[in-house]
Formats: C-alpha cells, structure tokens, sequence
C-alpha cells in the first residue's frame, strides 16, 4: 500500500474512535464559532488528536486544519489564509458536516489530504457513522470501501442527478435564479450537501454536486477522489482549484455546461 495513504487510513481510524463514540452523546459540548458556525468538542478533539501524530510520526510535515489554522491547538486556535508551502503539510477538516453531528444525522466524516509542492497527492473521507469510507492517491485511481469507484457515464443534463448544500448562499451572490435554471434542467435534485454530495459523484450515483462557499479543508480531499474517479471538480469560473471559494464537481461530461449556466458574469 502507498505510505502515504496507509497513514492517512491511520489518522482516520483515529478520528473516528474520537468523534463516533460521542456522536448523539447527550453531554456533548457545542459552541459557536466566531462566524456563526457550531464547533464541538469532538471537531476539537479529532484535530489535536491528528495534529499530535502527524508531529510524532511525520515530523517534518505540517497540519492545517479547520479548528486550529497552521499552529498548534492552544485556546481557541484560529483560521488562517490558507497557502501552499514547500514541506509536505496534511490538510484536515476534523468533522465536515458539524450541524449534522450536532443533530444526530449520520452524515458527516473526517477529511484528510496530503499536499505535496501544491499538489494534492492523497485523499480520503471517513464517515464511520455511515460505515462508509472513501479514498484515493494520484494517478492511482479512487475507492470506496476497498473496492474501485468511477463516476456515472451518464451524458445529458436533462438525465443527471444534481446534489447541492443549499440555498441561501445562491440567494446572497445573487445567483439563485442561475441555479435553479441548472436545477430545472435535470432529471432530479437533492440537497444532500457537504462531502457526501461529492461521494457520491464519485461513486457514481449523481453527476453534480454545487456549492458556493468552501474552503480548502471543505475540498482538497473530495476534489482528488473525484479527479481519481474520472471527474472533474472546479470552481464555478472553471478554474481546477482546491483552495476555497466555490465548487462544481461532476462527471466530467457536461461540466462545462453546467458552468455556463451557473457562472457569475464577467
């Protein structure tokens, strides 16, 4: 097995004996984030507990996550502009979907990437409360469970299925009319959101996947696992990029489609 994947299979196994047992615990601490969004102990706890073996077994690699930014946990940490260096660094959302978890739905997961010279070499989401994990190194393909995905090879818009996060965001860029034209163009929609939606382009059991706000921990690992599984993962300007913003990810045969229905104007 690839080194870097077999350490990224370890990390999550980690995560997940954190965040699992105290997922629908009835004493679970949730706080609110300066923007608004909720934190909880375990979204905390994941990230130290990653950071802390990456330091012990990888020394000369770094962490960037969610909770904590580039540094060390320490008080309430802090995000930071997130930005390629050159040693190796592991780029980590300890729970992708936190209001999931804090309301008991089972659709959440732990998000870890290895970025090497700017480049997204290893991926991989695990969603223990789903038993579902998937994974995928560069020029290596993509999997899920231990068994090989690859995107739909569905070829119109009118047949695909589209996921999406919601609405709101559509509403504030003042693009809510462009994606509900892109809605009203498929055979069905679903607001399934967060990594999962992303999954399941992969796995092939929908062609799109859309939303407006991401950040790079949001999408470094579910942009290789869909570029492995045959896809194509964008920004909604076209630009093949990791780094935040907004994102389209799709089975790469009306991709370009879809973003001239969805693109802001010039």
């Amino acid at each position: 097995m690839d080194p870097d994947l077999a350490f990224a299979l370890e990390l999550a196994d980690i995560a997940d004996a954190i965040s699992l047992p105290r997922f629908r615990a009835t004493d679970l601490v949730v706080e609110t984030k300066p923007d608004m969004t909720p934190v909880s102990e375990a979204d905390r706890a994941v990230e130290t507990a990653i950071r802390e073996r990456v330091a012990e077994a990888r020394p000369g690699e770094s962490v960037l996550g969610e909770e904590f930014g580039t540094g060390k946990p320490a008080g309430e940490g802090g995000h930071v502009e997130p930005g390629a260096g050159s040693s190796p660094r592991w780029i980590v959302d300890p729970i992708d979907g936190t209001k999931n978890y804090v309301r008991g739905i089972p659709v959440w997961a732990t998000l870890v990437a290895l970025e090497r010279d700017g480049q997204v070499v290893c991926g991989l989401a695990s969603a223990p409360a789903l038993g579902r994990r998937w994974w995928a190194v560069r020029g290596g393909g993509a999997f899920a469970d231990g068994r090989p995905i690859s995107v739909s090879k569905i070829e119109r818009l009118e047949d695909a299925q589209l996921c999406f996060g919601g609405l709101r965001t559509w509403r504030k860029y003042g693009l809510l009319d462009r994606f509900l034209d892109l809605a009203s163009r498929g055979w069905r929609v679903r607001g399934f959101g967060d990594f999962w939606m992303h999954m399941l382009v992969a796995e092939g059991s929908a062609e799109l996947a859309v939303e407006m706000e991401v950040n790079l921990w949001d999408l470094a690992a579910p942009r290789l696992i869909v570029e492995e599984a045959g896809g194509r993962f964008t920004d909604l300007s076209g630009r093949a990029t990791a780094n935040g913003g907004s994102a389209l990810s799709t089975n790469g045969l009306f991709h370009d489609e879809a973003l001239a229905i969805l693109r802001p104007e010039a």
